[in-house]
C-alpha cells in the first residue's frame, strides 16, 4: 500500500475575518497570483473576507513529478475545504474560474453544507455533454498546439508562451498590456520555481460520481462569462446557468477568458450583490 503525504496548500487572505468569507479557486496551471491582489483588495473593501490559494502543482503548494499526478479533481475539491479549515471558516461563498470553476462546482456538489453560494467564471458545466455547444476557437487551438513545442523547463520559452497565451485569450474590447503581462508571468514563474509540474493539470481525472448531476446543486449560482471567450464560448456558461435552478448569468460584452481590470467594477458589483443575497 502506497501512502501519499498530505500536500501543502499555500493560501493568503485579505480583509476582516469577521466578514463573509469568499474563497477563490483558480484554473489550470495558474497560481493564486492570477487572482490579482488589487482585485482581491477590491472584494475585501466590499466587506468580504477574501481567501486565495495555490492549487497543487502551482505556486508554493506541493508539486509532483510531471506526467502522472497522484491526485484527482475530487482531491482538489477537498483541498478547497482544507483551505477553509486553515482559516477557521465553516462556510464560504465559493468563486471558481475556468478549471477552478469546475472544481468549484464539484465543491458545491460534494460539500454543500460548506458553500453559502457559488460563482463560476469562464467555465463549463461539470459532467454534462457539451459536444453540441460551440467549441474552443480554431485560432486558440492552433496557438495551444504550439505548447507541445515548448521546453517547460526553459524559463524564456515558458514565459514567452504564457504571454502569448494570455494575449490569445484576452478581451476583444480592452487593450492588452504585453509588458505588464510579461513582468507578471516572470514573477509567477519565479515564485513557482517553474511551471513544469503545473502541466499535470491537463492529465487530471475524477468527478465521475457527479456526472450528469449538476442540476442537483443546491447552492445559489451566479455565472460570469465573457461573450468573446475563445476557450469556453459563452454558450458553456449559459448551459451551466440553465442546468441549475434559479441560476443567474452576467455576460461580459467582449470579455475573454481573463479577469481584465476594466471589467472588475461590474464583476465585483455582481459578486457582492450575489453574496449579500445569499
Amino acid at each position: 500500500m502506497t501512502t501519499i503525504e498530505r500536500p501543502k496548500i499555500v493560501s493568503e487572505a485579505f480583509g476582516d475575518p469577521a466578514n463573509p468569507p469568499l474563497l477563490l479557486i483558480m484554473g489550470a496551471m495558474a497560481s493564486m497570483l492570477w487572482w490579482p491582489q488589487a482585485l482581491c483588495r477590491k472584494l475585501a473593501d466590499a466587506d468580504l473576507f477574501v481567501i486565495r490559494y495555490d492549487n497543487r502543482d502551482t505556486g508554493c503548494s506541493t508539486k509532483y513529478p510531471p506526467g502522472e499526478p497522484p491526485y484527482t479533481f475530487d482531491d482538489m475539491a477537498d483541498d478547497a475545504m482544507r483551505v477553509l479549515d486553515d482559516h477557521g471558516v465553516g462556510k464560504a461563498h465559493v468563486v471558481g474560474m475556468s478549471m477552478g470553476g469546475m472544481i468549484a462546482q464539484l465543491v458545491a456538489l460534494k460539500h454543500p453544507s460548506r458553500v453559502a453560494s457559488l460563482i463560476v467564471i469562464s467555465s463549463s458545466p461539470l459532467g454534462i455533454d457539451t459536444s453540441q455547444l460551440p467549441q474552443t476557437s480554431d485560432a486558440y487551438i492552433k496557438h495551444s498546439a504550439e505548447g507541445a513545442k515548448v521546453d517547460w523547463s526553459n524559463r524564456g520559452q515558458v514565459v514567452d508562451f504564457i504571454v502569448k497565451d494570455a494575449q490569445a485569450i484576452a478581451s476583444t474590447v480592452h487593450p492588452f498590456d504585453e509588458a505588464q503581462m510579461r513582468a507578471f508571468v516572470e514573477h509567477d514563474y519565479d515564485r513557482s520555481g517553474g511551471l513544469l509540474s503545473a502541466t499535470n493539470h491537463f492529465m487530471l481525472r475524477g468527478g465521475d460520481a457527479w456526472k450528469g448531476r449538476v442540476h442537483e446543486m443546491t447552492a445559489s449560482l451566479l455565472v460570469i462569462h465573457g461573450t468573446a471567450d475563445p476557450i469556453f464560448p459563452v454558450e458553456h456558461g449559459e448551459a451551466l446557468a440553465e442546468a441549475v435552478a434559479g441560476a443567474k448569468i452576467l455576460r461580459i460584452t467582449g470579455g475573454g477568458h481573463e479577469l481584465h481590470p476594466d471589467d472588475w467594477t461590474v464583476m465585483v458589483a455582481a459578486i457582492v450583490d450575489h453574496t449579500q443575497a445569499n
